[in-house]
């Protein structure tokens, strides 16, 4: 476990807290394309189909079900500035023992 005072493995929670971000980053974008895609995918309508340059063949459908993935191993968090909540409650993280706002 780390705590605020281990600096060993500063090199890997820094890498960690990097990549952390640059998901939540991912996941914005990839819900701001989700979104504008479906739009047109709304305006297209379903069994409307088109081919790319490239020659890949679309087909708008209703889907019939929603992929679920399940990992091994995950985290939770505490709540960044610009949010109201986070995964990690600052009640767990101070029983920790960090300074939280």
């Amino acid at each position: 476990m780390m705590s605020k005072g281990k600096t060993k493995m500063s090199d890997i929670v820094n890498k960690f807290i990097e990549l952390e971000k640059k998901k939540e980053i991912a996941k914005q974008i990839f819900k701001e394309l989700k979104d504008a895609t479906a739009a047109l995918a709304e305006e297209i309508g379903v069994g409307g189909h088109f081919q790319d340059t490239e020659g890949t063949v679309y087909q708008v459908v209703v889907p019939q079900g929603t992929f679920v993935e399940y990992s091994q191993i995950g985290y939770e968090r505490t709540r960044r500035a610009d949010e109201k909540k986070g995964s990690l409650s600052l009640k767990k993280a101070r029983e920790l023992g960090y300074e939280v706002e």
